[in-house]
């Protein structure tokens, strides 16, 4: 008798999701803090490592929600919008053609 075969696909773009935000979040945040780390050596100030701390932390937040946003489309949607193809829409034309 054959083994069943598992289909594991949902539970490996799961995985994938939660370490793309992880990355998503982490990447900006380390960034702008060690230019902010950096600025303050050259500049001889003790703050812009925090605001940029913070800014990093807002990149990071906006760019997971772009992620979840794109990973709960449905599947008949358009998935390419806002990753620089956008399509060609109709402006000035009437509807009722």
């Amino acid at each position: 008798m054959r083994k069943r075969k598992t289909d594991y696909r949902p539970v490996y773009r799961a995985i994938a999701m939660i370490s793309q935000c992880g990355v998503n979040m982490i990447v900006p945040i380390c960034l702008m803090s060690a230019l902010g780390l950096w600025l303050d050596k050259k500049l001889g100030t003790s703050y812009l490592m925090v605001v940029l701390f913070f800014v990093g932390a807002i990149a990071g937040f906006r760019n997971v929600y772009i992620v979840m946003k794109s990973f709960w489309k449905t599947p008949g949607e358009d998935n390419t919008e806002g990753f620089g193809e956008r399509k060609q829409r109709d402006v000035g034309k009437d509807k009722r053609d």
